[in-house]
């Protein structure tokens, strides 16, 4: 027997001496043709729940007998007592069969997206830092980066400076020193992922990040302490504090122009090629300064002018292809080979 899905309701018609209940039918379209052909539809809802209410749900109480013909119901999955093998199927390991299990991706997986800088919020935000924090140094020690740049280029005949530095304006030029080691560190870092490989055996690439800027921060140290020994053999001490002056000038200086580079290849996306033009370009312009005055305090007076080609290439050019070699040959010992 078929039930019609639809409410039986009840009329009494009411005929001489007795009473006459009948039954009949009544269904959503019947209910819709007795409105207007312009109804609304708020007006075709109300019409609906006035004429149908619903009634309560009430689940089948039967048991399972979905289980082939002479077995027993089947037993849950759940039930901790359930053997092995009945638990394992051709559909065992199926993501649909099991939604607890996490399904794969449909589809093919497209191309990552590549590393940029502006996408690596610790990068981002050490580079703002860095950015804030030589602002702020700048609008208080200008006046004496005016001085240093007057005196840097000054022909004197005395053998040492008069012009004395205050604590705040030491750590400014350390801290240049500092930045011009990370971000050459960062520069280094992009040219490995571009030249080297870009798999290590590293947890993070930060870490590759933090040796290397250990690498430039024990060569920046390592020739300073280069400078001292040799200086203080060849030269008085005078002439000497001097040199020190001006080499922390030229480093801070390095740092300086290192991070215009930095800033346009992290938000720009320029090519490893142009920032390593930079750099070079960068270098060459340090180096000029560097011979420029190591002659200017040692050597203008001096009879043999070639001893300064001796003079820049064991403390200059020698410490640059240590440091180069060094910087490839970690790349290399930490990289991933496929």
């Amino acid at each position: 027997m078929i039930i019609a899905d639809s409410i039986q309701q009840q009329h009494t018609a009411v005929g001489g001496d007795s009473a006459v209940t009948t039954y009949r039918s009544l269904t959503p379209a019947q209910v819709l043709s007795w409105l207007p052909r312009n109804a609304t539809p708020a007006q075709q809802d109300s019409a609906i729940q006035a004429h149908f209410k619903p009634s309560e749900i009430r689940w089948s109480e039967r048991p399972d007998t979905l289980h082939l013909p002479g077995h027993d119901r089947g037993r849950s999955m759940l039930d901790v007592d359930l053997p092995q093998y009945y638990r394992e199927g051709f559909f065992s390991k199926d993501t649909l069969f099991h939604p607890e299990l996490r399904g794969g991706r449909n589809g093919v997986a497209g191309d990552p997206v590549p590393y940029t800088v502006h996408s690596d919020n610790l990068l981002t935000g050490l580079l703002l830092f860095s950015l804030i924090m030589v602002v702020i140094a700048f609008s208080s020690v200008k006046d004496f980066l005016l001085r240093q740049v007057k005196s840097f280029f000054y022909f004197s005949h005395e053998a040492a400076s008069d012009m004395s530095e205050t604590a705040i304006e030491l750590r400014f030029q350390f801290f240049l020193v500092m930045l011009a080691g990370l971000l050459t560190s960062l520069l280094f870092y992009f040219y490995t992922l571009y030249n080297i490989g870009e798999t290590f055996i590293l947890r993070s690439p930060y870490y590759l990040i933090l040796i290397y800027w250990g690498i430039l921060l024990a060569y920046f140290l390592l020739k300073s302490i280069l400078y001292t020994v040799v200086n203080a053999v060849l030269f008085d001490s005078k002439r000497n504090k001097q040199w020190m002056c001006s080499f922390l000038f030229i480093t801070s200086a390095e740092g300086i122009l290192m991070f215009p580079i930095m800033m346009v290849k992290g938000y720009f996306d320029i090519s490893i090629e142009s920032a390593d033009v930079y750099v070079i370009i960068v270098l060459l312009i340090i180096k000029i300064l560097t011979i420029f005055k190591s002659y200017i305090i040692f050597f203008s007076r001096n009879v043999v002018k070639l001893q300064i080609i001796l003079y820049f290439c064991a403390l200059e050019m020698v410490p640059l292809l240590f440091l180069w070699s060094i910087l490839n040959a970690t790349a290399n010992m930490l990289k991933i080979n496929i």
